[in-house]
């Protein structure tokens, strides 16, 4: 699972011109799955988003997670981040998984990022042509990988 990860503070995607999720504070969330992702690689990401202390605290030091601060997450599927460019200047999507593989998976993520954070999360439509708004704060935008846990 690649995610690419940014504090908003306003995030939206639309489909077909109408809201499917909208959040204030928190973090907006994309990712891809590849083949061979399963259970532990949810998991594993969706404890360290949740966790991640990159809101600031009093003093102004990026010390606070989206829990502490009681805030959302908006999660938005997105194949491309398994693009490869290696040859040529078309990529190559051959590492994304399958599109009935990645739903499933996309769905568990929902559900773990959830009881992570203790309260719904606010989400674009797998495999929609989607319209992603956003206000980054910071800005700060963070990139994980599970394969490699870093």
């Amino acid at each position: 699972m690649r995610s690419v990860i940014q504090r908003v503070s306003f995030a939206e995607v639309r489909v077909d011109g109408k809201i499917t999720g909208k959040i204030r504070l928190g973090l907006l969330i994309f990712v891809g799955f590849e083949e061979g992702d399963g259970a532990e690689d949810i998991e594993w990401l969706s404890g360290k988003i949740v966790n991640l202390r990159i809101f600031d605290d009093e003093q102004g030091i990026m010390n606070r997670s989206v829990v502490d601060l009681n805030g959302d997450l908006l999660v938005v599927s997105q194949f491309t981040l398994h693009a490869s460019t290696r040859k040529g200047n078309r990529p190559s999507y051959i590492r994304a998984a399958k599109p009935e593989t990645a739903v499933l998976l996309y769905e568990k993520f929902l559900l773990q990022l959830e009881t992570d954070l203790g309260k719904p999360v606010s989400a674009g439509i797998f495999g929609a042509m989607m319209k992603v708004s956003l206000l980054n704060d910071g800005p700060v935008t963070i990139v994980i990988n599970t394969k490699n846990r870093e």
